[in-house]
């Protein structure tokens, strides 16, 4: 999708697409509503609004189908095991929203104290959440952690 929009169309440029990116996983709903955002950067509001026609209606319309034959075989050993199958599945594509992130924050462009910065607050955030049960009960919400580390590279890369 970067390639698209960034290099061929040029629709957005390189940070306008990660900010973008960053904001669609941050707000709440689901992360590629981002979608709408670049739409609109490209037709304005027709844009958003097809862009999320076209993004959403045909997953939502398969989702709908498939979750009706999901149901039908709600006691088949196969549905456990499928369930089971595509848990580790999901690993992939959220691996390569952080490679596409990573990319693009850690290029020569940027200082190296930004990149210590930025990754002292994945650490950070990493390690709460490894310890979760040890950790204040605020904490544990990621919507917290998100802010928390909003602030902290607010005034730390600013």
């Amino acid at each position: 999708m970067k390639h698209e929009v960034v290099a061929v169309h040029q629709w957005v440029t390189s940070d306008q697409f990660n900010n973008i990116y960053s904001l669609g996983q941050l707000a709440p709903g689901p992360n590629m509503s981002m979608v709408s955002v670049i739409g609109y950067r490209a037709a304005g509001v027709p844009g958003a609004i097809l862009t999320l026609i076209a993004f959403f209606l045909p997953s939502c319309m398969l989702t709908y189908s498939v979750s009706h034959l999901w149901d039908h075989f709600a006691g088949s050993p196969w549905r456990a095991a499928v369930q089971r199958g595509m848990a580790p599945i999901t690993i992939g594509p959220m691996m390569s929203g952080v490679y596409a992130l990573r990319s693009a924050v850690f290029n020569p462009v940027h200082e190296v104290s930004h990149n210590a910065i930025t990754i002292g607050i994945a650490v950070g955030v990493t390690s709460v959440l490894m310890v979760r049960d040890q950790v204040p009960q605020l904490l544990r919400n990621p919507a917290v952690l998100i802010l928390i580390s909003g602030v902290i590279g607010y005034f730390a890369l600013r």
